[in-house]
């Protein structure tokens, strides 16, 4: 059986006439950026976040780098991110002229550590980035009460977490901007690339598109300087058919994962999650030793796999010309050389899932208890 980690073709099937159709009709205008499909999926991506101010962009990077330059983040600021995110996290807070405080993860969830984040907090900091991973919600509440304290901004990264909830509460809601990522493999995917800003009030929301769109505040005029962040309509068109059906995929995925979580308990050590969130699992990464042996096996028994993520921010070469401090990363350390991800995408099928069970406990039974994480 060949079950792929993603299968995009997958995510075409229910919107396939639809999504023709609407490119027709958005060639037969020739509006081809920020018009009518853009200003719809805004208003409709924002009701469905139950939030108040939302701009479409380019892409999730741009989103964050969007979000932290709207709140006026740059040199001699400092923004705490944790080490084990996909790279343009930091890569964001960077491109700001902001220095990355490199935090630590909570060894269940994998998310950002309040503990983590109350150590690396000092008189620069200006902005917290929690990353909502793998669908995840960051503990929210103990980082939203560090922020206030020490007067910081808080940005939530939301590109792997479309719709997840945090105590009733909507990932990119709580802070004071949030940016998500339409990467073609996330919850939710065009066919390309495509991000989100939702802004804590019009302000930052004004900013925010000024900003994507060359600061222009009228036909003629620019208001600031600015940079090309902006979406288009043939993304647009896929994402609003896509979003239709956000919801339904989701529970999909939360059904796959428990399926998972029967056939694996005992045997690996599965994603952790709180009582008090809605996980909307864009990945499911088990953590195993022989990581990279196992992923072999599996890859022969046609399941693929991915690792996300095999290197930390703090070790990556990028990071040794870039000034940066970073707090005790030992959660990061212990836990990235574990991480495997198996299939994860709402049209997994219950042959599929248990077939990816099986070879799972096929190799592992080989093994010493000892050998597993």
């Amino acid at each position: 059986m060949e079950v792929p980690l993603v299968d995009l073709k997958a995510s075409l099937e229910p919107i396939r006439d639809e999504l023709f159709k609407g490119f027709e009709q958005v060639l037969e205008g020739m509006n081809l950026f920020l018009g009518e499909n853009v200003q719809r999926f805004e208003e409709e991506f924002t009701t469905f976040c139950e939030a108040e101010h939302g701009i479409a962009v380019s892409n999730g990077t741009d989103a964050i780098f969007a979000a932290l330059s709207a709140l006026g983040i740059g040199p001699g600021d400092e923004v705490i991110v944790p080490s084990h995110t996909f790279f343009a996290s930091v890569e964001a807070v960077v491109h700001t002229g902001a220095t990355p405080v490199l935090a630590d993860i909570d060894p269940e969830t994998m998310t950002l550590a309040p503990a983590s984040v109350a150590e690396a907090i000092g008189p620069a900091t200006r902005a917290i980035l929690p990353v909502h991973l793998n669908g995840h919600p960051a503990d929210m509440d103990p980082i939203l009460e560090l922020a206030r304290e020490h007067d910081a901004f808080v940005v939530e990264d939301c590109a792997q977490a479309h719709g997840a909830r945090y105590k009733g509460r909507r990932c990119g809601t709580m802070g004071d901007a949030a940016a998500f990522s339409f990467y073609f493999t996330k919850n939710l995917g065009a066919f390309g690339e495509g991000g989100f800003v939702l802004a804590g009030n019009e302000d930052v929301a004004e900013a925010v598109r000024e900003l994507r769109h060359h600061g222009h505040v009228s036909k003629f005029e620019h208001g600031r300087i600015g940079y090309n962040l902006r979406p288009d309509e043939l993304q647009a068109v896929v994402l609003r058919l896509k979003l239709r059906h956000l919801e339904e995929n989701n529970r999909q995925r939360a059904a796959v994962a428990e399926r998972y979580a029967e056939r694996l308990d005992g045997l690996v050590r599965l994603p952790g999650r709180r009582e008090d969130c809605e996980h909307v699992y864009h990945l499911f990464p088990i953590r195993v030793r022989d990581r990279d042996a196992l992923r072999d096996y599996l890859w022969d028994k046609g399941v693929g796999t991915g690792i996300h993520y095999k290197i930390p921010a703090h070790q990556q070469p990028a990071m040794r010309d870039v000034h940066h401090r970073r707090t005790d990363l030992a959660v990061t350390e212990e836990t990235c050389p574990l991480l495997l991800s198996l299939p994860m995408y709402p049209e997994l099928r219950d042959e599929q899932v248990d077939y990816v069970a099986e070879q799972v406990r096929a190799y592992l039974d080989e093994l010493p208890a000892a050998s597993r994480a």
